[in-house]
């Protein structure tokens, strides 16, 4: 039955849509299943003490400003800090290239409501991260997407789709949400030689750039773009890059960041006081007491060394337990990892029989914006204890084990 809400709804919520994960998630409450569902951070790994020392220090010495209105470009000391630390990439910001979203999240928005208009174009990677499509869906996006493999976004796929003029490139250069897997310096390197020559912006998201367990850093695109531009100084560039503290610090905090140039900025300004005037002047200045002082790159060394743990206890019982026809990505840092399925197995069904097995995790499906990915699916190694990995990898490998052979002899029977 129709209710009189539903004539008022405006033209744009045609297009949104909950959060596939996060239904997902609901069936995964139950406390005996294993859940590699989710993208949590790993709790053992925040600084609570540091966080409650802050907390006093702030409350004692600085509550005044704290706990009062803030500049919508965030607090100064913190964008400071970031600025500082950018500059040790080889990217030289100054604050005003600088603003504190309330999460990535948020910041996905508000480049949605910048830049978009109804039935505008957006090169994404395929597959790509969910929040940012269900971000953009709203204001009526549509999208093309670019094929990836073991190194990435392929670029050389990349110049016949900017002839149709998008609005932007979206890519997540560093062990990608959901394939975990990391862009190579080739390829960044002619990502943003591409993009300048047809004149077409890109958004770097960067949320587990310093989680590097294995290998070599990689300049960001946003340092890749400065040094083709030659910037020497304020940030001019062809890059909107974003970044977080929900996975260094705390997801809780709700804070992230925006580098941009200095006209980008101001519009976003502009959209963040229409929207919540400014993040929680507490939040920031309790963020900046914990990671002054060099903790941050300290604190970051114990995330690595836990995520590398766990990451490595995935790939092992994987190799040890899951059906040759499986195949998976080996991430070089990050969070997630990434299933291949033979071609004619769909994860949705899977993930139903996982869910009656006691383990989950996330169909592929969704994470491909114009279709396909039925074959995929995607595991979160940094929320779980080793010993817990070890056991729901176990689950899971002995349930593929028997799809498998079902799925092959089912073939057989049709061939």
């Amino acid at each position: 039955m129709q209710t009189p809400w539903e004539y008022r709804y405006a033209h744009r919520t045609q297009k949104m849509g909950s959060s596939v994960i996060r239904e997902l998630l609901k069936l995964t409450e139950q406390p005996d299943i294993i859940s590699f569902a989710g993208g949590l951070p790993a709790p053992e790994v925040f600084p609570v003490q540091k966080f409650k020392e802050a907390c006093n220090y702030v409350l004692e010495n600085e509550w005044a400003q704290a706990l009062q209105y803030g500049a919508t470009e965030g607090f100064t000391p913190l964008r400071e800090m970031i600025a500082r630390h950018t500059g040790r990439y080889s990217v030289k910001v100054t604050p005003e290239n600088i603003m504190i979203t309330s999460g990535s999240q948020q910041a996905l928005d508000f480049i949605g409501r910048l830049f978009l208009n109804r039935g505008d174009y957006i090169v994404v990677e395929s597959p790509t991260y969910l929040g940012a499509l269900q971000a953009w869906n709203a204001y009526g996006a549509q999208y093309i997407a670019v094929p990836s493999d073991e190194h990435g976004m392929i670029v050389d796929e990349l110049e016949k789709v900017l002839r149709i003029g998008p609005k932007f490139i979206y890519v997540l250069p560093n062990f990608q949400n959901p394939s975990g897997v990391t862009m190579s310096l080739e390829r960044r390197k002619k990502l943003v030689e591409i993009a300048d020559r047809y004149g077409v912006p890109i958004v770097e998201d960067d949320p587990y750039g310093q989680l590097r367990y294995d290998g070599d850093h990689l300049p960001s695109v946003v340092a890749l773009d400065a040094e083709y531009r030659g910037d020497n100084g304020t940030y001019t560039g062809n890059v909107i890059y974003l970044s977080t503290f929900s996975k260094l610090l705390a997801p809780g905090l709700r804070l992230a960041w925006v580098i941009a140039p200095n006209e980008v900025i101001r519009r976003l300004v502009m959209s963040k006081q229409a929207a919540d005037l400014h993040t929680s002047t507490f939040t920031q200045v309790v963020a900046y007491e914990v990671a002054k002082g060099g903790f941050l790159d300290e604190h970051v060394k114990l995330i690595r060394a836990t995520y590398k743990e766990r990451r490595d206890m995935m790939l092992e019982t994987m190799d040890e337990l899951f059906p040759s026809e499986v195949r998976y990505t080996r991430p070089e840092g990050g969070m997630f990892l990434w299933g291949i399925l033979p071609e004619n197995m769909d994860a949705a069904e899977l993930f139903k029989k996982a869910i009656d097995k006691k383990v989950a995790f996330v169909p592929g499906a969704a994470f491909h914006p114009t279709g396909g990915g039925k074959n995929t699916l995607r595991l979160n190694f940094s929320y779980s204890r080793p010993e817990i990995i070890r056991e729901g990898i176990t689950r899971l490998g002995l349930l593929l084990r028997e799809e498998v052979a079902k799925n092959a002899q089912s073939k057989h029977l049709y061939d």
